[in-house]
């Protein structure tokens, strides 16, 4: 069958034949409609992802996608099993979600990742303390950051804080219903008071980091200083580090208010909980109120695909 395939660490994938995946007894192989190209299929490729396991190479890269079923069924799914990945005409993977009807199979295939990323956080916190709150989301201009913004809304967020680098997406958050704030700011300092500025109102009681890093350490500090100020308690995850793989913690924060940090990631999740939520969120995506941008690039331009930034998520598709 066709397939991308990585043939080495650091080596974008090329369009070639790989065998076909062992399919178990009473099941067939499912048809790709579409495999959004996400960071961490990237990372995994690479063996650079903190949950990269063994890669034995050749590999066919992708985690999850759009596929058809033998009597033409749309489904969400994912997670084969090595070598095999999502990125090939054909695929075998361990569960199926059914895409809603009008659904836009390539903006499911696009945004479902990114979206569940944040999702799932939000909705343990909801069912936790039974409402969101004031929820702030470091990042936000980020394909995953602003689905989180995107779902925070849509759950019901009291307030929604969206603090990312893009003028332009701080903007269009701006439009949907959050506060921004601008990260663009000179040092600790700059960071820390535009921060401070955002959540002096109300003290977050929910915090997405995709950032960490020194923007972490910002926002570590402003919640220490935050005073009496707080809600019943804070929780802060640990999502992504598009600004650092390191952060201080300081001490004092820890004993000045009820905090609980955590991360949220593969190996933190498992795929039965990730699956729970699927449904839901694809209707999000069909209804419209969770949106991503996605580009379409054909099997034969998998390169390409590989090579794609901007504002869109790449998604590859059978020639």
């Amino acid at each position: 069958m066709r397939a991308a395939i990585v043939t080495a660490p650091d080596v974008s994938p090329v369009c070639g034949d790989f065998p076909e995946p062992v399919v178990p007894h009473g099941h067939e192989p499912l048809h790709l409609v579409g495999a959004g190209l996400h960071n961490v299929v990237r990372g995994l490729a690479s063996g650079r992802h903190y949950h990269h396991g063994r890669r034995v190479y050749p590999l066919v890269p992708g985690i999850d996608a759009v596929a058809r079923t033998g009597d033409g069924r749309l489904v969400y799914t994912g997670y084969a099993r090595p070598p095999f990945g999502t990125m090939a005409e054909r695929l075998v993977a361990p569960f199926q979600a059914e895409v809603p009807a009008g659904a836009d199979p390539l903006a499911i295939a696009a945004g479902m990742n990114p979206a569940l990323s944040g999702w799932m956080v939000l909705t343990a916190r909801r069912k936790e303390v039974g409402t969101l709150g004031t929820v702030l989301v470091l990042g936000a201009t980020g394909m995953s950051g602003s689905l989180a913004v995107q779902g925070a809304l849509v759950l019901g967020a009291e307030r929604v804080v969206a603090a990312g680098r893009d003028p332009a997406a701080l903007e269009r958050l701006r439009g949907a219903g959050a506060t921004t704030v601008s990260l663009l700011q000179d040092g600790p300092d700059g960071l820390e008071k535009a921060l401070a500025d955002a959540v002096s109102e109300t003290s977050p009681g929910l915090v997405l980091d995709y950032l960490w890093g020194p923007v972490a350490e910002a926002t570590f500090a402003v919640l220490g200083r935050s005073g009496e100020d707080t809600e019943a308690n804070t929780a802060y995850v640990q999502i992504g580090s598009l600004a650092g793989l390191e952060a201080s913690l300081p001490a004092d924060l820890l004993r000045s208010r009820r905090i609980r940090i955590t991360g949220s990631g593969v190996g933190s999740r498992s795929a039965e909980e990730m699956l729970a939520e699927a449904p839901e969120v694809m209707a999000r995506f069909a209804d419209g109120s969770l949106q991503l941008p996605y580009t379409a690039f054909p099997l034969s331009r998998v390169g390409e695909a590989w090579a794609h930034t901007g504002r869109s998520r790449a998604v590859v598709v059978p020639d």
